[in-house]
């Protein structure tokens, strides 16, 4: 038709050349046209014939949707993401003007994202060497390495959850975990006593070709562990991929972030993208109906709720903390580049810290940050170990935290079961005692940093401390 729009795909046809391993004249001889007119196609200075569309399938025998692929689609909402930054606020970018560098210039968006994933990197350990509190990271810390890798990536791996959903049909297809690893690996799968595993709950033996799982591990854990296993074994080059783009100053962080990426697979392996993601919405965000849905504990089940960032595909932005009784974080992930996701979650008025009076309930809070910030929790306590009289186990508690503007989305606000705190009078919580200047704060443990403490010697306050200021 005369109104039909040209196709250009020459960032794609480059692409396809590449990966098949030719010269422009290579692929000039076989398409039977000159070197020339194919560095036109290459740098968009033709478009791409329906002729010549049907010649490159036949000729190098694909299928005609895998040779347009998905229009940059995928690359045009990371970019779009991207750009949304406050940082880029007043720039004007047009949707666009955004999705045709995407389409037209694939190499110079993958550079940008780079960059900027490089700067979120950056950022947050500058984040963690100015804040001055009492909980800073060492920048060479293990650990705080491993969380700044998952905190500027928002703790979503889209190339994780492809592989991992393709992966899933094929073990649902095997029969389950351990029918494919039976039929691919010739692995058997043996539970045995605690006492012979020694310490361990999963190993692999490959003298005897079997994966060995403790007996004693409840249902939810031995899914898990043998979903990980299958990870080690088919996702180890897709993680190693997105381990090189880290920064790492010690071998422990990488391990670190290899562990923490191999059990984002195993979650998205046990609750595959497309189906959790229609599964939440349909389900009202219920921790526990969705654990029994998929087969998960309460806490693998929260902690793939961080992961529902896709682009393309968002769900709403949670942000997730584990915490013992002496109130030390175990984990802690972010989402939705909450306030509180560095150095947050010791506020005693957060009732994370009060579910273990109350286990394994549900508890329901609003709160409010001191700049007005408002946010919807749901916190619970979780076991790990056990499983035997005199096991050792361990009580945590976890929480699960949204921007108020989110909550309505989810079947705690809507008044079934315990009735949350009003929206209208939430909890005032701090990011820890060192950043927060509430200054008539009951449950304070340190004076805030640029604060003058008053002398008690004439007044002392209800408060632990008082200010020259407050």
């Amino acid at each position: 038709m005369a109104n039909e729009r040209p196709v250009y795909m020459g960032p794609r046809l480059r692409q396809l050349r590449r990966e098949l391993g030719l010269t422009q004249a290579d692929m000039a001889a076989d398409l039977e046209i000159s070197a020339s007119y194919v560095a036109l196609l290459e740098r968009n200075q033709r478009p791409l014939t329906a002729d010549m569309l049907l010649r490159l399938a036949r000729t190098y025998r694909m299928d005609m949707a895998e040779l347009a692929g998905d229009g940059g689609a995928e690359q045009t909402a990371r970019l779009q993401a991207v750009l949304k930054d406050p940082m880029f606020g007043d720039i004007d970018l047009p949707s666009l003007a955004s999705a045709d560098v995407a389409v037209n210039y694939p190499g110079i968006t993958e550079a940008l994202l780079r960059v900027y994933t490089a700067y979120q990197e950056e950022h947050l350990a500058l984040a963690d060497r100015g804040t001055g509190g009492e909980d800073v990271e060492d920048a060479a810390d293990p650990v705080a390495e491993s969380r700044r890798f998952l905190a500027a990536r928002r703790n979503s791996f889209p190339l994780l959850d492809d592989a991992a959903e393709k992966l899933a049909g094929a073990v649902a297809d095997a029969g389950g975990a351990a029918g494919w690893l039976k039929a691919i690996h010739n692995l058997r799968v043996r539970r045995l006593p605690s006492e012979v595993m020694a310490g361990s709950m999963r190993r692999l033996d490959k003298h005897r070709d079997a994966v060995l799982l403790d007996d004693g591990l409840d249902g939810a854990s031995q899914s898990f562990q043998l979903a990980l296993q299958i990870v080690y074994l088919e996702m180890r080059r897709t993680i190693d991929a997105l381990l090189k783009d880290g920064q790492f100053a010690s071998q422990e962080g990488e391990r670190l972030t290899r562990r923490a990426l191999a059990s984002y697979a195993a979650a998205a392996l046990l609750m595959p993208y497309g189906a959790f993601a229609k599964a939440v919405e349909a389900k009202q965000y219920d921790v526990e109906a969705l654990a029994r849905q998929f087969g998960t504990s309460f806490e693998q089940t929260a902690h793939r709720l961080t992961t529902l960032q896709k682009p393309g595909q968002e769900r709403v932005p949670f942000f997730f903390l584990r915490v013992d009784q002496a109130g030390n974080v175990s984990k802690r992930l972010d989402g939705a580049g909450f306030p509180f996701a560095r150095h947050g979650g010791s506020c005693p008025l957060w009732s994370v810290h009060r579910v273990f009076e109350t286990p394994r309930r549900i508890v329901t809070q609003w709160l409010e940050l001191p700049d007005g910030q408002r946010f919807f929790s749901i916190a619970r306590t979780v076991t790990a170990g056990g499983g035997a009289w005199g096991a050792a186990k361990v009580e945590r508690a976890i929480a699960l935290c949204c921007a108020a503007e989110h909550a309505g989305r989810l079947i705690y606000t809507h008044g079934e079961g315990e009735a949350p705190s009003s929206p209208s009078a939430p909890t005032p919580i701090g990011v820890t005692c060192r950043l927060c200047h509430r200054s008539a704060c009951m449950a304070r443990s340190a004076p805030p940093i640029g604060r003058s403490m008053l002398p008690d010697d004439v007044r002392r306050t209800h408060a632990p401390f008082g200010f020259a200021d407050g």
